[in-house]
């Protein structure tokens, strides 16, 4: 009897919990993970509706990261982004943003900059690659802002050159409208801009970070740029329900990311590139190539379905977890998957990871 989609996803969440050793970040039970923040809470203050404690802390760190004058620490970075543009709509007067097609606002937040804040979207491109400036010179008229994802997820982790971003970022300044970054992994972008981050948010009026992704907090982002614009982005906070009593745990855990897995950006990014090599040698392609942060796509010459079951398979087998479900892609017969290269993958040799993937495609 063929194995259907829901009897792998039965056999892949229960492989999952049975599993051993993870490539990739995993989910430590609760009590591992509240005792380790337990060691890593440094201040014993708490924060009262996001005054004071760790997440005052913690404002203060990521503002001087960035080099910006203020920062704000939100739950969510869906309700960063969200803020700050409504900010920007309504100090221009206009509720025209230029957002890239692939963008994470357009793509996983439910139309809600059209649906709860009345923005109208301008699509700088849909292409999988960033936009460039003659593209925003073919939006006419005014605009409140201009986003970056950096890296573009959706399109494959994929940056501009320093050069490309020096040159988007003076044509929206030349146009005399804010750049805003959305910068959910720019902590893992600067190795390949090869800039730090103060030199990467200085070309852009206001920059979003996220704490739960490679650097492994439990939630929660942040939000840096001129104090007067963080001043009212903290009203639309309260407006949108974020303003929650306290966000102590949250922010422990954004500290202590960026004190022990910041400083290692650089040697996750090195990482990624050796491993993009060594599974393009087993008969897999990687996009981009070489990869341009710490996380790249993974395409396979067989069909989702059947190397699906061949990696449930094996996490069964070895009690190894070394990828996320496959998806078709557009080549028929072909499959993809993200690699994110995170402190765990480490510990794996590269030609064991690439061992590993290869026998994903024996039949």
């Amino acid at each position: 009897m063929a194995t259907t989609s829901d009897d792998l996803r039965v056999r892949r969440t229960a492989a999952a919990a049975d599993c051993e050793r993870w490539l990739s970040a995993h989910k430590l039970p609760v009590r591992t993970r509240l005792q380790e923040l337990v060691e890593a809470t440094t201040d014993d203050e708490v924060d009262t509706y996001g005054a004071g404690g760790d997440v005052a802390a913690l404002e203060r760190e990521v503002a001087d990261l960035l080099g910006k004058p203020a920062a704000v620490f939100m739950p969510t970075g869906v309700m960063a982004q969200q803020s700050v543009l409504r900010v920007y709509a309504d100090r221009a007067g206009t509720d025209r943003v230029a957002v890239h097609g692939l963008s994470h606002l357009l793509v996983h937040e439910l139309n809600a900059l059209e649906e709860v804040h009345r923005l109208r979207i301008e699509r700088l491109t849909a292409e999988p690659r960033q936009p460039r400036p003659d593209e925003l010179a073919a939006i006419p008229g005014k605009l409140a802002a201009v986003t970056l994802e950096l890296p573009l997820r959706d399109a494959g982790f994929v940056l501009p050159t320093w050069d490309e971003l020096v040159v988007f970022a003076e044509s929206c300044a030349e146009r005399g409208v804010p750049l805003h970054l959305d910068g959910a992994r720019l902590w893992e972008s600067t190795p390949y801009l090869e800039h730090s981050l103060a030199e990467v948010a200085a070309l852009a009026s206001s920059v979003y970070v996220s704490f739960y992704k490679v650097l492994g907090g439990l939630s929660g982002a942040a939000l840096a740029g001129p104090e007067d614009v963080i001043a009212e982005v903290r009203r639309w906070q309260r407006r949108l329900g974020g303003n929650v009593y306290t966000l102590f745990p949250y922010a422990v855990s954004a500290r202590e990311g960026l004190r022990t897995v910041l400083p290692r950006m650089g040697e996750l990014y090195r990482r990624a590139v050796e491993l993009s090599m060594a599974l393009q040698a087993e008969g897999f392609r990687v996009f981009p190539e070489p990869p341009h942060t710490n996380s790249f796509r993974v395409y396979a010459p067989r069909a989702a379905e059947a190397i699906d079951v061949a990696s449930v398979e094996r996490m069964e087998r070895t009690r190894e977890a070394i990828c996320q479900p496959w998806r078709p892609a557009d080549v028929p017969g072909w499959s993809w998957v993200e690699l994110v290269v995170t402190p765990s993958t480490l510990d794996w040799k590269v030609d064991e990871v690439a061992k590993a993937y290869g026998e994903l495609l024996e039949q």
